[in-house]
Order: structure tokens, then sequence, then C-alpha cells
């Protein structure tokens, strides 16, 4: 609690993501991502922080893995929280974006190594994902703290990219050999779920999905949702292989060298 005395504004980024070491070791990612995101939220009422955004992944949406489980809960921790902070002012939202370009744990650099030895494993050739690089992620970021209002989870318009696409930008001549999908992993990520739809507001450059529950009162309709036009029913949710934004191979390599990877 005393490390936020006097903190107005922060940002929630700490967790523990792996997918294969959370499934191995289920007690440590949730002591850190569930456990943890509770320390923080009574850390920021006990000290009237005025803002905080918790950072989460694709992952979290209709999760299969103990990851994407854990960033769930956090999730609904964090906007729950609104619920708490009715007399402190203390605002709660989160962000959830697909993989950040060149981060710990990156497929870039493994790619790379396993190149020099002459073959590159793939899990499945059809495999997708989310890309976004990390100036778009703190772009985005600081962009939704000033338009929060709390209890929304904003979700930024990003791009897909075939791993296969990923693997012909890093070594075009190199032997690909499929080992198959690990445990926990999807073939395509999914951002928001169809059954977040009725819950979602469609924005020119993101997507933001309400608590259409009034913090303090569950059996009253949140007064920030009674008048927002939501998604159709029949939205099939934001996949990462029906995504209308696409990377190419030439968009890859830019955005490599870019970003000096």
């Amino acid at each position: 609690c005393r490390a936020f005395s006097g903190v107005d504004i922060i940002i929630h980024a700490a967790a523990l993501k792996i997918v294969p070491s959370a499934e191995y070791n289920p007690f440590e990612i949730v002591k850190t991502n569930v456990i943890g995101a509770e320390n923080i939220i009574d850390a920021a009422l006990q000290s009237n922080v005025k803002k905080i955004i918790a950072l989460s992944t694709d992952k979290a949406a209709d999760p299969i893995n103990l990851y994407g489980a854990t960033k769930l809960c956090s999730e609904k921790m964090f906007i729950a929280a609104n619920n708490y902070s009715k007399d402190k002012k203390t605002k709660f939202s989160v962000v959830r974006y697909g993989n950040v370009v060149g981060s710990r744990g990156s497929v870039i650099p493994f790619f790379r190594e396993c190149a020099e030895k002459g073959v590159i494993p793939i899990t499945h050739p059809d495999m997708t994902r989310f890309w976004i690089t990390l100036p778009q992620s703190v772009d985005f970021v600081l962009g939704c703290m000033e338009q929060m209002h709390g209890g929304e989870i904003f979700i930024p318009k990003i791009s897909s990219m075939k791993i296969t696409d990923l693997v012909k930008t890093i070594a075009p001549n190199c032997k690909q050999k499929v080992i198959g999908i690990r445990p926990g992993e999807k073939l395509h990520e999914t951002l928001i779920s169809k059954h977040d739809g009725p819950s979602t507001i469609e924005y020119k450059d993101k997507y933001v999905i309400y608590s259409k529950v009034a913090f303090g009162n569950i059996f009253e309709l949140g007064k920030t949702t009674q008048k927002k036009k939501f998604l159709d029913l029949n939205f099939e949710g934001y996949h990462s292989n029906n995504n209308t934004k696409w990377l190419t191979v030439a968009n890859l390599k830019k955005i490599i060298k870019d970003e000096k990877l």
C-alpha cells in the first residue's frame, strides 16, 4: 500500500504469461495473476488512486488454458472493483490486446535460433495470431486512460498474421516442421467472444465491452450503457482468423526492421 502513496494513475502490467509453464505450475500463476491483482486493487483503494488500468490478453476471451483463465479472473476483479470504489472515486478499467511484437517470450528470437539449426518448428500451418507493436500498445493504453469512466474493457482494432508468414519473413528458405499444437494453445485467438457481443460497442479504432450492471446495484442496468447501440446478436466474435486487417510478409519485415528485432 505504501508504494501507491501519492500515486494518481496505475497501469498494472505484471503477469506470468507463458502458457505451457502455467499448465505445468498452476499455483505460481494463480498467486501472481489472481492474488496479485487483488493486492493491487486493495492497495489502490486504500491509497485513493484516481485511475487504474489492468492490461489483459486475447487469451482471456473464451479461455482454454490456465493463463487465460487467470487473466479472465483478473479482468472481472478489476471491473468489479468499481463496486468498492464508490466513496473513494477510484476508477478501474481493462485493456485487452494480442501478442506484443518483441515482448518477453516473443517467437521471433526463437525462430531465428531454430533457423540457424536448419529447421523451424511450427505448431500448425494454419495458425494465426493478433499482433500489436509496443508503441501501438503504449499509445492505446494512454488514450484509454484519458477516455475511461470505469468498468470498460478496451480492445484495439489490430492486425492478424499467419505464423507461416512470420517464418517466411525471418527465414524464407528454411525447412519447416509441423509439431502439433501445444497444451493450452488455440489454432486462432479471440479478442471478443460472440457471447460478449451484446455488451460491446464498436468505434472507429476500437471495441469497448461495457459492464451492463450498475456498480453498487447488481439489479439495475448500468446507466452508462442504457442508450448505447451494442453489436448485433449475430456477432460471431472478433477472432484472429476472421480479421479484416492482415499483415503481409512485407508488413512483417518492416515491423521487425522498425522495432529493431
